[in-house]
């Protein structure tokens, strides 16, 4: 393949609505307007790829279209001041994969304004174990954090969806830094893999699916992140302790907020949503420098799963049913 082409997994869709993928070389041409092009070494495979490899949803009106909400890959060209030829970059968010060609593809072409550069102390690949997932799982503990959690507390951190790419992440980082963290899984199986990661109590998923008795519950949580929405939100916010926080970050569960007032005028409680596509250039690049330094290695390898190329196409539907657990890293070059 010459230096005017690459190879990419490019999604079409029938007059129908029907999408199909195949793996295709395209010619420099086709990328998108931008003013940074990376050499892409590594890509992930997120639940949100998996429904847009299998035409779920919304997610992506223009098609042909390349996959990928996240990369990590070297700069070949730029014209943006903050980086130059040969610097290690990792990009996420800015819906990249959805209305912006992602990293399901050897080259990609992207505004300057949204890489981060890669942190001292980790690889393009770790910055892919980590990926979308591993950001927005410090971007939740950050703001729980500014929502005045703290490790003093005599109580449990509580995440939601806690064998998924977010919650293993966020167990693993919460454990080592000194939290007390509640893990949730609906899998029996996946019980060692939490304690695995530092996760201190394992609670049933359908216990959080059955609302408290009365409005509110008894104060279980320090913080909540929950990965889930629907009725295990409406069950965590109920169950929080006075003046505490739920960072809000899925609702693979439900997207209706099913609550009441209560928790907010009782106990003082505060939501917050996460928004890891848009977040501000600076806080990306300090929940970088916290990943590097607070996510151990060794948990970090133990979530991960590593695929070549040729094999997207078959784990985007195990993924969207849940037999994939931690992180799915795409080595773009294999």
């Amino acid at each position: 393949m010459s230096d005017t082409e690459f190879k990419a997994l490019l999604l079409t869709a029938d007059d129908e609505g029907k999408v199909s993928s195949s793996f295709e070389t395209l010619s420099n041409d086709r990328l998108p307007e931008g003013d940074v092009t990376v050499a892409v070494k590594y890509t992930t495979l997120n639940y949100k790829d998996g429904m847009i490899l299998n035409g779920i949803g919304k997610l992506v009106r223009d098609y042909p279209h390349v996959p990928g909400i996240d990369f990590s890959g070297v700069v070949e060209d730029s014209s943006h001041p903050d980086f130059k030829p040969g610097d290690e970059v990792i990009l996420t968010g800015w819906r990249v994969g959805e209305v912006h060609w992602g990293g399901m593809a050897t080259r990609a072409r992207v505004k300057g304004d949204w890489l981060v550069p890669l942190p001292k102390g980790i690889s393009l690949e770790q910055a892919m174990s980590i990926g979308t997932a591993g950001f927005t799982a410090m971007l939740a503990i950050m703001t729980l954090e500014e929502h005045k959690l703290s490790k003093d507390t005599d109580k449990e951190v509580l995440v939601t969806g806690g064998a998924g790419g977010v919650g293993s992440i966020a167990t693993s980082v919460l454990s080592n830094i000194g939290y007390k963290v509640a893990a949730s899984t609906g899998r029996a199986e996946q019980h060692d893999y939490l304690k695995s990661l530092g996760a201190t109590t394992i609670v049933e998923r359908d216990e959080l699916l059955e609302p408290p008795k009365g409005p509110l519950g008894r104060e279980r949580w320090a913080g909540v992140i929950d990965n889930v929405g629907g009725p295990t939100l409406h069950h965590a916010l109920a169950t929080l302790a006075y003046w505490g926080a739920c960072a809000s970050v899925g609702n693979a569960g439900s997207f209706k907020l099913e609550t009441t007032v209560l928790p907010f005028l009782l106990r003082g409680i505060n939501l917050c949503g996460i928004d890891s596509a848009t977040c501000p250039k600076d806080r990306r690049i300090v929940a970088w420098d916290r990943l590097s330094r607070e996510l151990p290695m060794d948990k970090l390898d133990s979530v991960t799963n590593r695929a070549g190329f040729a094999e997207l196409p078959e784990l985007a539907g195990q993924i969207l049913k849940g037999q994939i657990r931690g992180r799915m890293v795409i080595d773009v070059n294999a």
